[in-house]
């Protein structure tokens, strides 16, 4: 059964965004450029108060907010935890984001959290249990949200696509989809796959948001594994990927994230100029 929550509709105002650091709070606050939003990790947010949540404040003020959860770990075995979902919502409620969005992966299990997003097999019987975590989390949450595609390294025992997967619990929860081009990109070059096929087969009315980062060739084994890094500007490759699916599926919300070697702000925002550019032209 479908769950019905709020449709988290993007702002019109939101075309490119990046990743929120606290090195760029004063600048981002201070930006005006067209299109520009912010997205957060919500758990490094949820706190009672301080200097972090009062630059928050301030940055909501000025622009669209997206939150990006990584520690549901919705592809899990276990249920969301309740404490967890409590605290988000209440950071939600605060905050109002336009999106909200996590991961088709697990990082916990039996009172353990390993610190990494990692891959589920494609199966039946975890496509329900997925499904039903979904659903817990959009009730406690009293939103919809977008799922991300993962990265994967390895080839895992599966019955359907990933885009398969994604497709029937957006059918069957009413969730949305984050369409990570540079996991997508990672995905297929590691598993041997095309990735214009895949992007082929992604309900692209679903896609909510998209990300764009960078990844680099494995130290030991070169180009024959991509690692999603974060960590180094987005490739060409993926910027042609990218551009084939705005005009695939037509312009969404995309953020350039980058977790690591932080670049100076003007250089983020260059690279955050480039995607801006390709949804301005996308958009006639």
């Amino acid at each position: 059964m479908v769950s019905v929550h709020p449709v988290l509709a993007p702002a019109p105002e939101m075309g490119a965004g990046i990743g929120l650091k606290p090195q760029h709070y004063r600048s981002v606050l201070e930006s005006r450029v067209d299109g520009l939003w912010a997205e957060v990790h919500p758990e490094n947010y949820m706190m009672a108060g301080g200097p972090r949540l009062a630059w928050l404040d301030a940055i909501r003020r000025e622009h669209p907010l997206s939150l990006h959860g990584v520690a549901l770990s919705l592809g899990g075995a276990v249920r969301p935890d309740r404490d967890h979902l409590n605290r988000l919502r209440a950071l939600a409620d605060r905050y109002q984001p336009t999106l909200m969005s996590e991961h088709l992966a697990w990082c916990a299990h039996d009172g353990t959290y390993f610190g990494d997003l990692l891959p589920t097999p494609y199966t039946e019987a975890q496509l329900d249990r997925f499904c039903a975590h979904i659903d817990e989390t959009q009730d406690a949450l009293g939103r919809t949200i977008l799922i991300e595609n993962p990265s994967i390294y390895l080839p895992l025992k599966s019955e359907m696509t990933e885009q398969a997967f994604l497709a029937e619990a957006v059918r069957r929860t009413g969730c949305g989809l984050l369409l990570d081009v540079n996991n997508v990109f990672v995905t297929c070059w590691n598993l041997g796959q095309d990735p214009y096929s895949y992007i082929d087969g992604v309900p692209g009315e679903a896609v909510g948001e998209i990300h764009l980062a960078g990844h680099e060739q494995d130290e030991n084994l070169g180009d024959q594994l991509l690692i999603d890094t974060h960590g180094a500007p987005v490739r060409d490759d993926v910027w042609k990927l990218y551009d084939y699916t705005i005009g695939k599926i037509g312009p969404k919300p995309t953020l350039i994230e980058r977790d690591s070697h932080l670049p100076a702000f003007d250089q983020l925002m260059a690279e955050r100029g480039r995607a801006q550019d390709i949804l301005v032209a996308a958009n006639g």
